[in-house]
């Protein structure tokens, strides 16, 4: 469990092990702060990530303005926890600006994002299966494969693979749409690949006790 368990595990338990449900939980809270403060919305129902990380850390809502508080806490977090860059947030912040300017948008926003997530993890998983497998040591070696491999999903056309070739096309498609660059995938990619070879070992260690 990680810092989210305090809301949904059990009471008491307070594991602040880093883990890949935490990152993109932050990651989440970090777009849903900037959407209500770049929309004025004023019901934290529609935010409900942001209404549970407000929970959790007490935030209170700066200048009666929800977002505003919450996107400093977390991107301050993401930062501190995860060692992202400025420009991470700051693709972030242009790509929700361009693309969500009613309120209406922000549904289909959220759920192109996800596909771009989704079809772009699955398909760095399927092209980097072994070097994901590098011993953690190796870090500065597996950030410059990460790199390489997205570099290559965004400018390569053809693939020997048809799954590999349509999904190189979708998260190019979603890319060009979104508006992120390579070193924003590379940086969110890398993250979730460290976090996520740390997992096994802390799933043994909580079975041994």
């Amino acid at each position: 469990m990680g810092l989210f368990s305090k809301i949904f595990g059990k009471k008491g338990e307070q594991d602040t092990s880093k883990n890949v449900e935490d990152f993109v939980s932050l990651t989440r809270v970090y777009f849903q702060s900037v959407i209500a403060a770049q929309l004025g919305i004023t019901n934290i129902r529609f935010v409900p990530d942001v209404a549970n990380f407000k929970r959790l850390f007490k935030i209170p809502t700066q200048g009666g303005r929800l977002g505003t508080a919450e996107k400093a806490a977390s991107r301050k977090m993401l930062m501190a926890d995860y060692g992202l860059s400025e420009n991470f947030f700051k693709e972030i912040d242009n790509s929700i600006k361009k693309h969500c300017r009613t309120q209406n948008d922000v549904q289909a926003y959220l759920f192109m994002y996800q596909g771009f997530s989704n079809d772009l993890m699955m398909l760095m998983g399927n092209l980097m299966q072994w070097k994901f497998r590098l011993p953690s040591i190796f870090k500065g070696a597996l950030r410059t494969m990460t790199e390489k491999t997205v570099h290559e999903v965004c400018t390569k056309t053809v693939w020997k693979q048809d799954d590999v070739h349509k999904t190189a096309a979708q998260v190019r498609a979603y890319k060009e749409r979104l508006g992120y660059s390579e070193q924003w995938m590379s940086e969110y990619v890398y993250n979730v690949v460290m976090l996520a070879k740390k997992e096994p070992k802390q799933k043994v260690d909580e079975e041994k006790k």
